[in-house]
């Protein structure tokens, strides 16, 4: 009975939590990705699906959230949220989120990536692009340069752990002074996140929007980023329900013993049930306890 009781006064936490952090007064804009125009396209035409999670996305935005001066830490993450490869959840898993995290004083950059459609390249350089555009803007936006990390949902998650786990120091050589910086997350967050590209491991429709429907063994491996860490990779937090039915578990279990024998610091919560999506946290509020004491360290 006990238990009963607790599930719907965790949630109440969690919610009171999150709307307290989104009423915090904060500076707040948003700006294009590549006010130039990508590299490539993806192919997609006409207006984007809007609503709370985003369809048919062919321009990326940044949504940047600052914290008031007197909270400021210097620290800030680029949040991925999730959505299949399919739509980007860029409320529940975007700008909740940036509340939560400038009421903790750290800078929140919401990242609308374009979708892949089936352009494989496409979202992880639109992700480490997010990452050197807030480098290049650190000290105009008070941020320590080296403070910079990443916060990925889902196939969100994936694209955190693809950035992660692929990066460079920077295009010295670049016209562009923006990729001049870093594309390294100084580390990573990952809620329920897709890792491995494996069959019977992977969500199949991320697979798919990203890969394609006959991938070749060679993108498979590329993308299943369990097989791509390395004691560069940054520092991870992760967290995942053992209930989850379309991301199952093992997609964390596989990053987080690889990167335990990387020797990459890290920390794992796993909740007996939370199912999947933002009730994997919102069910469970004692995450944020463990979380703070993570963040704190970084």
């Amino acid at each position: 009975m006990k238990r009963k009781q607790a599930y719907p006064y965790a949630i109440l936490l969690t919610l009171a939590l999150l709307i307290s952090a989104r009423a915090d007064s904060h500076k707040v804009w948003t700006e294009t990705l590549w006010p130039q125009g990508p590299p490539e396209e993806n192919g997609l035409t006409g207006d984007e699906v809007s609503g709370g999670c985003i369809g048919n996305i062919s321009t990326a935005t940044l949504t940047i959230h600052l914290p008031s001066a007197d909270k400021a830490t210097g620290s800030a993450v680029v949040i991925t949220p999730g959505g299949g490869y399919r739509v980007v959840c860029a409320d529940s898993e975007g700008e909740q989120i940036a509340g939560i995290l400038v009421q903790r004083g750290i800078a929140a950059i919401v990242l609308k990536y374009r979708l892949p459609n089936q352009h494989h390249l496409i979202p992880a350089n639109d992700a480490r692009r997010a990452l050197r555009t807030v480098r290049h803007h650190a000290q105009e936006w008070d941020l320590n340069k080296n403070k910079i990390g990443i916060w990925g949902f889902s196939a969100g998650g994936h694209l955190a752990s693809t950035v992660s786990t692929a990066f460079d120091s920077g295009q010295p050589d670049s016209i562009d002074p923006i990729e001049h910086h870093s594309s390294r997350p100084d580390f990573s967050i990952l809620f329920y996140p897709v890792i491995s590209m494996q069959e019977g491991v992977t969500h199949g429709g991320s697979r798919i929007n990203l890969l394609g429907a006959e991938a070749t063994d060679e993108l498979i491996n590329r993308y299943s980023n369990e097989l791509q860490v390395t004691k560069d990779t940054p520092p991870t937090f992760m967290l995942h329900a053992a209930d989850d039915k379309s991301v199952p578990l093992e997609n964390t279990l596989l990053y987080y013993r690889e990167l335990a024998a990387n020797a990459v610091p890290s920390r794992l919560v796993i909740f007996e049930t939370g199912g999947h999506g933002p009730g994997a946290f919102k069910s469970n509020p004692s995450w944020i306890t463990v979380f703070d004491d993570w963040i704190s360290e970084r």
